[in-house]
């Protein structure tokens, strides 16, 4: 809680790894896939020192192969949720009062399993269990969340060191304390970096937590606990439950420790979790810290000077890669008319020479949606959009389930700029596409920057400077995240700190020093080394 002493290691970047055919990372990492696709887990809840199993077994499937289950996690129930709070309470008062840098070399030490032996069966994992390439695993579930680790002790070390001023005769110091009571951490499917990131952000700031994965993230989530405890997590610090949603969310956010939550997810979730914490504010002893990232519909933005292959491949990786269900997503694009003819050659190009299906075969570069429920809701949307004059499928909309949840990269051209499909967050493999009249740049600013209630990230694509400064401060608000000349998906811990505002949440940057000051509560101290003895200030002097 105090100030540093003590320098961490200066974190660097997690180098990514290719993965290129007769790569070591490559051979290593196919043999991983297979031993694990070979063998059906047994997944408990983990709460205090406790692995905890019910009679409510369900399955963890495949996305890319829903008859394959890979295993069983124990599902919990009310009681659990109980157990996960008092487990985390029972911890607090030694985890708040060890010393800072014991709380960092944990996370520290699980960041050098994770990149090194922990690498291919945390990317396997997640392959396995969310659908992903090779290449999207490596960059999410190894180098993200090895950098979260990194990154986030050098920060806490900044946040302990920030002391403030003292005058002669006085010593002022802050201490940075953890929350009063316990952090719920909410986090969702599309990234094992983010799920492992929310928990442990908080916990390393001295917090003791109560973390729920989204269930089609169980099986890599099991896995990051699993490695937090082999880097010498304290039993109770983080405890980890498989509840439905409603069942948490009746007890946590009753419960007067309630302290804060950190959460990525969606819109509509987060904010029935606001007015919920608001309409139970008087139960809790401290005001709660809400930290929210939630959805987005993130656009690219050609002026006319763009290169038109440049936009061409930010659509291409910017909207399906992974599927397109990353909240930076690209989902919707303004192209002028003096560049769409090239612009949709490449992309149709593009979209052609994809290969679809499951992530063991390494030539695939899309794989399936997260489960049926998102492929229904994706498959509407497009079925819509067949049946709709107000929009054309120029490439895609093909979708079949029958084996696994595999949909079509569609692109779609919409005759009006508030078609459906341009304001509302899909989360799958779609991108929308208007095409604007090259003499209305200006214009169209407005109309990105009031087409959707979300402001997470956008993308600008030109030559011209003028063009790309006045585009920056009309956008100013419409994306927390803004590239220039770049796709808006990517970003990297420690270079472009992650979040947005308006409907897409709380902004408090993930990968930054700003998120982990949510997770602390400061105490200013002032100490006088030579008390006053009288109460008399100069000023009461008579005149003479």
């Amino acid at each position: 809680m105090g100030i540093g002493f003590f320098k961490v290691p200066t974190p660097v970047n997690e180098p990514v790894k290719n993965y290129a055919p007769g790569s070591p990372e490559r051979e290593e990492l196919q043999r991983t896939y297979k031993e694990l696709k070979s063998k059906e887990v047994d997944v408990p809840m983990y709460i205090g020192g406790d692995q905890i199993r019910t009679d409510r077994k369900q399955p963890l499937l495949q996305p890319h192969d829903h008859k394959h289950i890979l295993g069983y996690f124990h599902e919990g129930e009310a009681e659990h949720v109980e157990q996960a709070i008092n487990a985390a309470l029972a911890a607090r008062d030694m985890w708040a009062n060890m010393s800072w840098e014991h709380r960092a070399s944990i996370f520290l030490k699980a960041a050098d399993l994770l990149a090194g032996p922990w690498r291919a069966r945390m990317n396997a994992a997640t392959m396995l269990g969310q659908s992903k390439n090779a290449y999207q695993a490596e960059i999410d579930a190894a180098c993200e969340l090895i950098d979260f680790l990194r990154f986030n002790a050098q920060y806490a070390t900044e946040i302990y060191q920030m002391q403030p001023e003292s005058s002669p005769g006085v010593w002022n110091r802050m201490e940075h304390r953890p929350l009063e009571g316990f952090v719920f951490a909410l986090t969702p499917f599309n990234f094992t970096a983010i799920a492992g990131n929310l928990p442990a952000s908080a916990a390393l700031m001295g917090n003791v937590v109560v973390w729920k994965p989204a269930h089609t993230q169980i099986y890599a989530a099991h896995m990051i606990m699993e490695l937090l405890l082999e880097a010498g997590l304290p039993e109770g610090v983080i405890n980890l439950i498989y509840v439905d949603g409603p069942t948490a969310g009746d007890i946590i956010f009753s419960h007067p420790d309630f302290a804060g939550i950190h959460f990525t997810g969606s819109t509509s979730v987060f904010q029935q979790i606001w007015k919920t914490i608001g309409n139970n504010i008087h139960k809790y002893k401290t005001y709660p810290r809400i930290v929210g990232e939630t959805g987005g519909k993130d656009f690219i933005l050609a002026h006319p000077s763009a290169d038109a292959k440049g936009v061409a491949t930010a659509i291409s990786r910017g909207a399906f890669e992974y599927q397109g269900q990353k909240c930076s997503a690209a989902s919707r694009a303004y192209i002028p008319t003096n560049l769409w003819e090239e612009v949709k050659g490449y992309v149709l190009e593009d979209v052609k020479s994809f290969k679809m299906g499951p992530p063991e075969d390494f030539s695939n570069f899309i794989n399936a949606v997260i489960d049926e429920k998102s492929f229904d809701k994706i498959a509407r949307y497009i079925d819509n959009a067949k049946n709709s004059p107000e929009a054309d499928i120029i490439a895609g909309g093909n979708y079949d389930k029958s084996k696994g949840y595999f949909i079509e990269p569609t692109v779609l051209l919409s005759h009006i700029p508030q078609y459906v499909t341009m304001c509302e967050e899909i989360f799958g493999p779609v991108i929308t596409i208007y095409v604007y009249d090259e003499n209305n740049f200006e214009d169209t600013l407005q109309l990105v920057n009031e087409t959707s209630p979300y402001a997470l990230t956008g993308a600008i694509f030109s030559r011209d400077r003028y063009a790309i400064e006045v585009a920056s401060k009309a956008l100013s608000h419409a994306a927390g995240n803004f590239y220039i000349n770049d796709k808006p998906t990517g970003a990297v811990v420690g270079q472009q700190p992650f979040g947005g505002s308006r409907a897409s949440g709380t902004n408090d940057k993930a990968g930054s020093m700003l998120n982990l000051l949510r997770w602390v509560s400061a105490r200013s101290i002032k100490e006088t080394f030579v008390s006053a003895t009288d109460y008399r200030y100069p000023f009461l002097g008579e005149d003479k």
